[in-house]
Parts: C-alpha cells; structure tokens; sequence
C-alpha cells in the first residue's frame, strides 16, 4: 500500500482525483447541521478536504469552525471558495499531531481514507479532542470498498466495536438521505464522548 502521506493527498487534489469529493455538503450531515442552533460551538472537521461542510457551516454563521488536513492544495481550495474563512482555521497538520479542544467533530470521508490499521488511533484521539459530552458525528461507509487503497469500507459491527469503548452510541443506522450513488452505503453515526 502507497505511503498514505501529505504528498499524496496534496497530488490527490491538485490533480482533481478525489472522487468521493461530492462538490456540495454531504446530505446527512446538512441534514444534521441544520438543526443546529449555537453558532458558537467549536466544532472540527478533520482531513476536511476541500470540506463544503466547513463552508456551509461557515455561511451559516458559525464562527469556531476548524478544518485539519495534511493536504495545503485542499485548504487552499477551501480559502479559494470562502475568500473571509479565517486562515487560523485551516489547519494544515497532521489529526494526530492536533492539540486543541472542540464540542463537536464531523467525520465525513477521513475515517475511510486511514489506513485501517490507524482505526484505534482515530477513535483515541476524536475522544481526546472532545469537551466531556462532545459529539462525534458523521457518516462511514457501510460497504467493504478497497484493500489497497482508500477509500477503505468497514461494517456496522466493526464500527459498533471500534467505538463503544470511548464513545456512547447514540445512532449508528442506514442513512435515508445519502446522494443515489451511495444509497445503501453509508451509515449515519452520531457517538458521545463518554
């Protein structure tokens, strides 16, 4: 497996080959963040990518939105699109290296674009970053995709084991709203830190 590093993320977008990448907010977690009322949440979005959540999340007036990623072509996508979006708050770091603390983490394509061997590390540390009771929230894919290259697929079971050690699982279920080519594919998940 190729060396899953910041110059390969950083190719991966300034060649445009991204195809999980919708070019809008991912459905489900609109859906969620539309019933959202305190704008002043700290609230991160790791390996955000070129991130139309942050965006949405941004024009609706949101104001600690917070976007990490190993990639400078994709925050620079995002500073691109959202010219006022506060560079402070594009990270471009390593998630693991991360030391801060927010309310809610909105997982949409990072999970699935580790290497599954960092799994237990991804759940250690969303838990770490989280104020007591914070959100963990997103969407995984249901579906066993690549071996060898992301995205990289899982199950509800082994999503369910991953996390119930850290996290309360409040809702971990078939999304009803995904994009058609994902139908089918993708679970809704919303975890409490414990």
């Amino acid at each position: 497996m190729e060396d899953l590093n910041e110059t390969y993320w950083d190719n991966r977008y300034a060649s445009h080959d991204n195809p999980w990448d919708l070019g809008v907010v991912s459905p489900p977690i609109k859906a969620y963040i539309d019933q959202l009322t305190d704008t002043f949440l700290r609230i991160l979005i790791p390996g955000g990518g070129n991130s139309y959540e942050a965006e949405y999340l941004f024009h609706k007036g949101f104001t600690n939105v917070y976007v990490v990623d190993v990639s400078k072509t994709a925050l620079n996508n995002i500073k691109s699109r959202v010219a006022d979006f506060p560079d402070t708050q594009l990270i471009h770091a390593d998630f693991f290296e991360l030391d801060m603390s927010f309310d809610i983490i909105i997982e949409q394509t990072f999970f699935c674009a580790l290497n599954p061997k960092f799994r237990t590390a991804y759940v250690e540390k969303t838990s770490s970053l989280l104020t007591p009771k914070g959100i963990l929230v997103g969407v995984l894919f249901n579906s066993p995709l690549n071996n060898d290259q992301p995205p990289f697929g899982g199950h509800k079971a082994l999503y369910k084991h991953l996390f119930e050690e850290a996290f309360d699982i409040q809702i971990m279920d078939d999304c009803y709203n995904s994009i058609p080519a994902r139908q089918g594919k993708e679970l809704f998940f919303k975890v409490v830190k414990k």
